[in-house]
């Protein structure tokens, strides 16, 4: 899954595209690369960015949207958004799935929404909103906890009808270095759940304030911890590299194949 966010306060300055074709030039780039999704956000979420109007949101998102798909009608798009209006404008302009940081935590019309647009859903663990998720990181047992505070969002969508249900656990969410690498370690455990487990670690904060590095050299990183996150049980890799993201599956693969 590429990222492109059409933000102008995201943490990694390489993944910000701001006008019509630098969205559409990334997007090309990312499908030739061989993503399989290309997951479109216009609300940044990282920790403790400016809030932003349903209204920004939409006017950032949905011509993003629109031109990626009149560009490249064969993508399958994600929008990433925790407004259920947003969601539904998206899927109108031609999204395909959406994904909620909040698991339907900051709107409660979402699950209902998704319901009746009948599309794909990522439940992402997280607590608070980006502005205040920091301080909110206790936790008794990390992965129980995830666990407990995602069934009833999943179980909710489940009573509206929603059958492709993808789960997130939410890395740099509420969540510190320690936890993030404690959670990665453990990732396998959340298989219980019987979910497509989406991972989302790319250049982020736990790789390289670890390394301590810029950002903008955290791809090397990235790689190992997306490595790690395969072999742990990840279906999907959120990526702002889709080359070497795509580079890291295949390699991978080939140790679960079996001789003929």
């Amino acid at each position: 899954m590429g990222i492109i966010n059409v933000t102008p306060d995201s943490f990694y300055a390489g993944s910000r595209k701001q006008n019509e074709s630098e969205i559409v030039d990334q997007a090309r780039k990312m499908l030739d690369e061989g993503a399989d999704f290309l997951d479109l956000g216009a609300y940044s979420t990282r920790p403790n960015a400016q809030d932003n109007s349903t209204d920004e949101e939409l006017d950032r998102l949905i011509p993003a949207i629109e031109n990626v798909c009149k560009e490249f009608p064969e993508a399958i798009l994600s929008a990433d958004t925790f407004r259920a209006i947003v969601a539904k404008e998206a899927v109108n302009a031609g999204a395909a799935m959406i994904n909620d940081i909040s698991a339907g935590r900051l709107d409660n019309n979402m699950a209902e929404t998704i319901a009746k647009l009948g599309v794909p859903y990522v439940a992402m663990h997280s607590r608070g909103t980006p502005q205040t998720m920091q301080s909110l990181n206790e936790y008794n047992d990390i992965i129980l906890d995830i666990m407990d505070e995602l069934l009833a969002p999943i179980q909710t969508l489940r009573n509206k009808g929603v059958k492709d249900i993808m789960i997130d656990p939410g890395f740099g969410f509420a969540k510190n270095s320690t936890q993030n690498f404690e959670l990665l370690n453990r990732l396998s455990e959340l298989s219980i759940l019987n979910l497509p487990i989406l991972v989302g670690i790319s250049r982020k904060s736990m790789i390289y304030k670890t390394l301590e590095i810029p950002t903008e050299e955290a791809l090397n990183g990235t790689t190992v911890l997306h490595s790690i996150a395969l072999q742990k049980g990840a279906s999907i890799l959120r990526v702002h590299d889709v080359l070497e993201a795509k580079q890291c599956i295949k390699l991978l693969s080939k140790l679960n194949q079996k001789k003929l």
